[in-house]
């Protein structure tokens, strides 16, 4: 799997180190991933996602469900 949320597609992002006297060199932003077993009801077993902390805690408060669904995907999309 590469450096991006299996369920919001967030991934790494380019930018700048800006320094003192203004000088500007590339950088990359990384998305706070992690992996995680959680629990699925429909299917009556954990499946390991990687997703961003962000869409973590949205999962805590939402569930797994409600949070695909409000990213526009199915359960079979992400397992």
């Amino acid at each position: 799997m590469a450096n991006k949320c299996a369920i919001t597609g967030k991934g790494p992002r380019s930018g700048n180190n800006v320094s003192h006297a203004n000088n500007r060199t590339k950088r990359w932003f990384k998305p706070n991933l992690v992996t995680k077993r959680i629990w699925v009801d429909e299917l009556g077993r954990h499946i390991r996602l990687k997703v961003s902390t962000k869409t973590l805690k949205a999962i805590d408060r939402d569930g797994l469900m409600r949070t695909l669904k409000k990213n526009g995907l199915e359960l079979k999309d992400v397992t």
